[in-house]
């Protein structure tokens, strides 16, 4: 491996003398010229600018990057069928061990679950998805309903045929 060559020699063999080093002066703020006046004699006499002023929140000298705030988002009010789509559906569940009054009540809730399905959809409204659980709730109560309707007319139709 080769060195670089060593740095060429001053006159009589030896090295050049360093150069004067500076001490380190921090910058200075700028300070405008006194009495300034502009070039131009039509120009207005020079002013002084207005007091600094600090930028309001996000503004940042350039103003907000998202325009003009409008205060916080109100969410549209909950459609209030909904509401009683699924509390009739859900007294339905309830209502089955009560004779045959659960499926009744399931195909109201039902039904008005459909009902407030369509109204959010004309409005926009919120509670589409109480309006579905309504729904749901309402025809599966309606559906247990039937099978144990179902069941009660089979066991009465197998009791009589026996006692024969």
């Amino acid at each position: 491996m080769t060195y670089p060559p060593p740095p060429p020699l001053g006159p009589g063999g030896q090295f050049p003398p360093p150069e004067p080093v500076q001490p380190y002066q921090p910058p200075q703020a700028y300070q405008s010229p006194q009495g300034y006046q502009p070039d131009n004699p039509y120009a207005a006499p020079y002013q002084q600018p207005p007091p600094y002023t600090p930028p309001q929140a996000y503004d940042y000298g350039y103003g907000s990057p998202y325009g003009q705030g409008y205060g916080p988002m109100l969410k549209p009010p909950t459609e209030g069928l909904s509401i009683a789509a699924l509390v009739v559906s859900c007294v339905a569940v309830a209502g089955l061990c009560a004779s045959g009054l659960g499926g009744l009540l399931g195909i109201v809730g039902a039904i008005m679950g459909h009902v407030a399905q369509r109204k959010i959809s004309v409005n926009g409204s919120s509670g589409r998805g109480m309006a579905l659980a309504g729904i749901i709730v309402g025809w599966v109560a309606t559906a247990l309903a039937l099978v144990a309707l179902a069941f009660i007319v089979f066991a009465i139709a197998s009791e009589s045929d026996s006692s024969y």
